[in-house]
């Protein structure tokens, strides 16, 4: 028996469920893994060598794909990991060998406001503490490999400054750089939300104490290395791609990379086990991948290519997530991601919920670690309408893709049947499949409806194409984005912006590099504070970065940090350790 997710909170319901989970031997051997394709950490956890299945089932078709993606999201989320998950129970209810995709939470959010991304209610993944809580050891991975690029950098950077061309040479065997301490595009990385260092001082000191300069720390998955992490189809991608990393520019102007600095290979022996998609399970008991990480208005926030390749091997349907909405998330997903790998989805979901379209209708927004306001607890069916210009734009850019969209309301206990009913005239209006779904409250058991929504939609083909080719020059590619995602009048550009584009653009490489757009989450414009469907604006970038490595031009709009901040009342402040069994208590 489950328990009541009304009455318990997450932690307690994944913990009751991890008393009857699987082995990992167990779920490996029932997902149709070879003992040596399986490598377990611990009884319940586990890597996958990707290669060797692929390898052995290259001859296999595939499954069917499905994206998971959302509406513009409050502050709050609305439910894509748990959506994710309860989807995948829904599908094996239906007697359907289904996985997911899930991407590693960070914890940042962990500690903060968000939570850990395990899904919610009685459509979670397990073990919870273990997920939540560094896992198998990704995202320190990342870190390392990130931060020793600047190790590399800064002391080559003292170096240069301490010794003449001669005496470099001998001590170090290379000739000197010449590295512009005012072009160091590069930062240092850190798993946690903390506005304090978002702008430092470092080297300070005497000569011995490193080159004294300007830095920043960014959020771990923000790193390029994890975006590298997300779209590297095998390690020796990976190895080539980490040494094309840009991390400052000589005096010349000429990019200095990893490979320049002589640390890509061992950036990259951090990244060997980092490399293979970790697998866990529902609380159901249906195997879940768990690969790269989060954070798509600031990164490429797709679970990886990788794990979604093996996926579709061995599963019937395999359900990947994007991040945020659609937007966003599933515009990198449909430009970017399926370009990487040369994966076609059947359909796409796109997660709503009253809440957030009580927001987007003039409700005030919710905050995080505060009372909803009273306009939630009770039926108004008018904000709800008037919220879903934001949701029908969001199936209109699935659809532009050629994909089929399948809303999920992700709904609530307090969502009323004239709510629910008036999203699903406007939507079926729109040519969307719709479902109601209670996979929160019910696990699979609540999510047949969706699952039968998502498989009607997979009998049908999709004409799935990019938005643009490739050769498009950037500034064209990023105004169409701007009007036909976003639906922005056009784009505006800072002066630095418009000559880092140039520039980029007159490289050899140019039609080889993606686009990767930064940009809130919190509304479809760049400004976070207008909700439903913006009309009458202009996309402003003012900074436009090249991620050498991962292949990206990464046009930043708007106001937005590569580091969050904490919150006054963080999730950390709830989370604790119980002393006489060990377990941990708290994590949402």
């Amino acid at each position: 028996m489950v328990l009541d997710p009304t009455k318990f909170a997450d932690w307690e319901i994944a913990q009751d469920a991890e008393s009857r989970m699987k082995t990992i031997r167990q779920l490996g051997s029932e997902l149709g893994l070879e003992d040596d394709e399986l490598l377990p950490y611990g009884k319940f956890m586990g890597k996958v060598d990707d290669r060797a299945v692929l390898k052995r089932l290259a001859s296999r078709p595939n499954g069917r794909y499905v994206d998971v993606t959302a509406i513009t999201p409050t502050p709050l989320g609305e439910g894509k990991s748990t959506t994710t998950i309860g989807l995948v129970q829904g599908l094996a209810r239906r007697g359907k060998r289904a996985s997911a995709a899930i991407r590693q939470p960070s914890g940042g959010p962990t500690m903060g406001v968000k939570g850990s991304a395990a899904g919610g209610g009685l459509a979670q993944c397990i073990p919870l503490t273990q997920y939540s809580l560094g896992f198998t050891g990704d995202i320190n991975a990342v870190m390392n490999a990130h931060n020793l690029a600047m190790v590399a950098l800064t002391s080559r950077m003292q170096h240069e400054r301490n010794y003449d061309d001669e005496t470099l040479l001998k001590l170090s065997g290379q000739k000197r750089l010449n590295i512009d301490p005012a072009s160091v595009s590069m930062g240092w990385v850190l798993d946690y939300c903390c506005q304090a260092l978002r702008h430092i001082v470092i080297g300070m000191g005497g000569r011995s104490d490193g080159f004294m300069m300007q830095s920043h720390f960014d959020i771990a998955v923000s790193s390029e290395v994890m975006a590298i992490l997300a779209i590297a189809r095998d390690l020796r991608d990976l190895r080539e791609r980490m040494g094309r990393i840009i991390v400052a520019r000589d005096r010349a102007g000429a990019p200095v990379t990893t490979a320049d600095l002589q640390v890509d290979g061992a950036m990259t022996a951090w990244m060997v086990e980092a490399a293979k998609p970790n697998l866990i399970q529902t609380i159901e008991g249906q195997p879940v991948f768990v690969h790269a990480g989060p954070f798509a208005n600031i990164a490429l926030g797709q679970s990886s290519v990788s794990a979604d390749l093996v996926g579709l091997k061995l599963s019937e349907y395999h359900v990947t997530e994007s991040g945020f909405g659609a937007d966003i998330g599933y515009e990198k997903f449909w430009n970017l991601k399926c370009h990487y790998s040369g994966l076609i989805p059947d359909a796409a979901v796109v997660v709503a919920t009253v809440r957030a379209l009580k927001s987007h209708g003039g409700a005030p927004v919710p905050r995080p670690g505060r009372p909803l306001p009273e306009e939630y607890g009770k039926e108004n069916v008018g904000f709800v309408e008037a919220g879903c210009c934001n949701l029908l734009h969001h199936i209109r850019t699935v659809k532009k893709s050629g994909a089929h969209p399948v809303v999920c309301i992700n709904a609530f206990v307090g969502d009323t049947r004239a709510e629910l009913a008036k999203i699903r005239e406007l939507c079926e209006a729109e040519g969307a499949r719709v479902a109601v779904s209670h996979h929160w409250e019910r696990g699979g058991e609540g999510a047949q409806e969706l699952a039968d929504a998502v498989m009607d939609a997979c009998r049908e083909p999709a004409s799935f194409k990019p938005l643009y080719s490739w050769d498009t020059p950037f500034a064209e590619r990023i105004d169409m984005v701007a009007r036909e995602v976003y639906g922005a009048d056009g784009v505006d550009y800072s002066p630095e912006a418009a000559d880092k584009l140039a520039a980029f653009q007159k490289r050899e490489d140019a039609s080889s590099l993606g686009l990767c757009m930064v940009k809130t989450h919190l509304s479809l414009s760049d400004d976070p504070d207008r909700k439903g469907e913006p009309h009458g604006w202009r996309l402003r970038i003012r900074d436009v970065l090249l991620y050498g490595g991962a292949g990206f031009v990464v046009p930043v709009a708007g106001t937005i940090n590569l580091m969050p901040g904490t919150g006054s009342n963080p999730a950390f402040r709830r989370i604790d350790v119980d002393v006489e069994t060990g377990r941990v208590k708290g994590i949402f």
